[in-house]
């Protein structure tokens, strides 16, 4: 769910102008997953830019604060929002911890990297969401370690209907900066884009998993 329309589109902007996001209609990318993309996002690479990692850090601890007031920790999930999870943690003043996908083969065994104490509250910072089967297993590790977690904020999600059935499934609320359909009209709007670039897009929304160029 979009909190402020205003800080979508200024998220999806500022994203496009980094290459955080690439659309790429013509030359598809192609996921780990195995899916043909038109489009790809990286967010890490926000973390090299000052101004606009400071940006996305107010505006995500912002609705860490009006959504859920000041839990008792931030969490971010490893690997990719880490560096921006510490950084809105850092903003609110509140301790930090992080979720691997799964608990580590040698030493303490953790899968969660930091002090968590039981039935602690926890807003979990995500940096995008695709299916939103990575982001809700770290969830699931925050809830057998005895954390109650309040709900997650990411930066950017595709808006995928198994992403919402997911979060649904699980009883957790999600919501974003930004996501899909801002990006693609913004990027139609400022001419980012071309009408045919735009109709493959969104042709691929439909249907992500089965899409061809």
């Amino acid at each position: 769910m979009i909190l402020d329309k205003h800080t979508a589109s200024k998220t999806a902007e500022l994203l496009l102008q980094i290459n955080a996001i690439k659309l790429r209609p013509e030359n598809p990318f192609t996921w780990a997953s195995g899916w043909q993309s038109p489009i790809y996002c990286d967010n890490r690479i926000l973390l090299s830019f000052p101004v606009i990692r400071n940006f996305i850090k107010e505006e995500i601890a912002k609705q860490v604060e009006e959504l859920y007031g000041k839990p008792d920790i931030i969490a971010g999930v490893a690997t990719g929002a880490i560096g921006i999870g510490a950084l809105v943690a850092e903003y609110l003043g509140l301790p930090f911890i992080y979720v691997r996908p799964e608990a580590k083969s040698h030493g303490r065994q953790n899968q969660i990297e930091g002090l968590l104490e039981q039935d602690q509250t926890v807003v979990v910072i995500e940096d995008l969401i695709s299916t939103g089967k990575s982001s809700l297993n770290a969830v699931d590790a925050l809830v057998k370690s005895g954390a109650k977690v309040k709900g997650m904020i990411a930066i950017f999600t595709y808006g995928f209907d198994v992403a919402s059935e997911n979060f649904k499934k699980k009883g957790i609320e999600l919501h974003t900066l930004s996501n899909y359909e801002t990006l693609v009209q913004l990027a139609s709007d400022s001419h980012y884009i071309k009408e045919e670039q735009l109709n493959t897009l969104m042709e691929w929304r439909k249907n992500p998993s089965l899409w061809k160029p």
